[in-house]
């Protein structure tokens, strides 16, 4: 049997990482691998109300407010810990007013123009 190595467990995405630092929000808890600091957390929202703007990082202030503006997408919630990488989904929910709406307009991006 194969025992895990730290680099197995934490095996964060750099881009995570960069996500986490510049965007997560602080967590009181602590990181249960290298308990060097605490964890922050990271809210993607997923839904085809959505969009272009699906699988996109938003913080709580945000949550609230599109809890109103779209009637169903799904919250996915990762803790993430900046010092050894360490990550995990700690859970997921649903969250909208229940009224059906179409996707907004799309908007041109930096890549639709410079490819």
């Amino acid at each position: 049997m194969r025992t895990l190595t730290l680099q197995d467990i934490c095996d964060a995405d750099p881009l995570l990482i960069r996500s986490a630092r510049h965007h997560g929000e602080p967590s009181s808890t602590a990181c249960p691998i290298c308990n060097k600091s605490t964890l922050v957390t990271l809210n993607y929202v997923f839904g085809e109300q959505l969009g272009q703007y699906s699988g996109r990082i938003k913080s709580t202030a945000e949550l609230n407010e599109m809890q109103n503006e779209f009637g169903e997408f799904k919250v996915r919630v990762v803790e993430v810990c900046l010092d050894c990488g360490w990550n995990h989904m700690t859970f997921s929910y649903l969250l909208g007013d229940g009224v059906k709406r179409r996707p907004p307009r799309r908007q041109q991006t930096v890549e639709d123009i410079y490819g």
